[in-house]
């Protein structure tokens, strides 16, 4: 291939930034994006942009991570019809007329190419990437003097000029243009060294990617929206996990009783059937404040796998309890106006609008103990933030004790936990918690913990 080596490094930035992201971009698009700059040139910014994002994306989705990363690595003096990388000759075609006429304004456009086209190296993320040096050694200005000189001449520019005062004038007007690609080349490296950077931190994340605790209202709109195609590939997921389950486990005993025919050699290995039964699912779920949001989402999930379950239970608090499950059901298809619904409809709140952990608790575990049972797997969902009352660690016990598994998701980060308000840490010396902060995170964490 003979895409340049400038050019190839910012590709080979690019695709890194995009994996930063969450883009799953194997070698196999890497090369096939390398084959379209080639094909396609740098003439025209949006068909390269286009080309670029047909071979390395996999979703309309996730184009809005990569424009602004592609804005990043391609912006408009790169590869835009203005300043395009151009090569090596046209490009010294053009410098020696610019030399020629004095134009100062072209030189500094000129500079800019050359370092694009001319002056990139290394593919690794911590390399400056840009050197003068190799640029004014591939494109050579020094040996434009005899062109320019005729040129000067051919355009009656020579007055007051001896020959050598001319030559003198065209060294100066050269030794400006290599003034200008070093500065570029500087402000490239400076640029280069915080541009990973930018690319990191400043580009907005895939929605499977947002901080459910610092989602917008569009954002979290964006996330309701990927329920159903969430919901579908767990459900595939479970059900893998349940064919594979089915099969048993080897009962060992059997197993050595049948290869005495063999003389000793477990030949055919005896399986402990299991009995089929769909578990039953109870949804324990804090919608105050902004956990709301990560609640509702887990909430619409759930209700979009019930199909995989026996029995599915939700239930919502403040600082009361209520069953919301009739809720999710008659609105299954009016997911936006989910929050809504149960602060109207459901008695979440008592006296007071903040949430508590511990009253909601043991008023769950005294009003709805038949919820739970030996094949009921109880998730809470709630940052375990009690608003310094008593987090009432027996009733989570008691409820522990009845149940098959409790799982607890919060959305806070981990070093946040013990931080404040939070009893994090109490709770979790009874029931298993797990950091839940994306739909990344919990779809990793509904397929490992749903039962089957």
């Amino acid at each position: 291939m003979t895409t340049p080596a400038g050019v190839a490094e910012r590709l080979t930035s690019l695709v890194g930034a995009l994996r930063a992201h969450g883009v799953r971009i194997g070698t196999g698009e890497s090369v096939d994006a390398a084959r379209a700059v080639e094909a396609l040139g740098l003439a025209d910014r949006e068909l390269l942009r286009e080309g670029l994002a047909a071979t390395l994306l996999h979703g309309t989705g996730q184009r809005q991570v990569f424009d602004p990363v592609f804005d990043l690595y391609f912006p408009r003096g790169v590869g835009g019809p203005e300043q395009q990388a151009a090569g090596r000759e046209d490009l010294r075609e053009r410098l020696a007329e610019a030399l020629a006429a004095d134009d100062r304004a072209l030189m500094l456009r000129l500079a800019a190419e050359a370092v694009d086209g001319f002056g990139g190296y290394g593919s690794a993320p911590e390399s400056d990437g840009w050197s003068s040096y190799q640029t004014l050694e591939r494109l050579r200005p020094q040996t434009l003097m005899a062109r320019v000189r005729d040129d000067v001449r051919a355009r009656g520019g020579t007055s007051g000029f001896t020959d050598r005062l001319l030559e003198d004038e065209i060294r100066r007007r050269i030794d400006a243009f290599r003034a200008m690609v070093a500065a570029e080349a500087r402000r490239r490296v400076a640029e280069r060294r915080g541009r990973d950077e930018i690319a990191r931190r400043a580009v907005r994340p895939t929605a499977d990617r947002v901080d459910f605790l610092f989602a917008g209202r569009d954002q979290l709109a964006e996330l309701r929206r990927t329920v159903q195609p969430l919901a579908r590939k767990l459900a595939t997921r479970l059900a893998a996990r349940r064919r594979r389950a089915s099969r048993g486990s080897i009962d060992l005993r059997r197993t050595l009783r049948g290869s005495l025919s063999t003389g000793g050699v477990p030949m055919r290995p005896v399986l402990r059937r299991r009995r089929p039964a769909r578990p039953e699912l109870v949804l324990l779920c804090d919608v105050s404040g902004s956990v709301s949001g990560f609640s509702n989402f887990t909430m619409l999930l759930v209700q979009a796998l019930h199909d995989q379950f026996s029995k599915v239970r939700v239930f919502a608090f403040v600082n009361r309890v209520d069953e919301v499950t009739g809720l999710l059901e008659r609105g299954a298809a009016d997911p936006e106006g989910l929050a809504a619904r149960i602060q109207s409809d459901a008695g979440v709140t008592g006296y007071h609008g903040s949430s508590d952990y511990g009253m909601a608790l043991g008023e769950f575990a005294e009003r709805y103990e038949a919820a739970v049972g030996p094949r009921t797997t109880v998730f809470v969902l709630g940052d375990a933030r009690t608003n310094m009352s008593d987090p009432n660690l027996p009733a989570l016990r008691g409820i522990a004790r009845r149940a098959r598994r409790v799982y607890w998701l919060n959305p806070e980060q981990r070093s946040r936990w013990g931080t404040g308000d939070s009893a994090a840490p109490s709770y979790a010396e009874l029931v298993e918690m797990h950091e839940c902060r994306t739909a990344r995170q919990l779809s990793a964490l509904v397929g490992r913990l749903l039962p089957v």
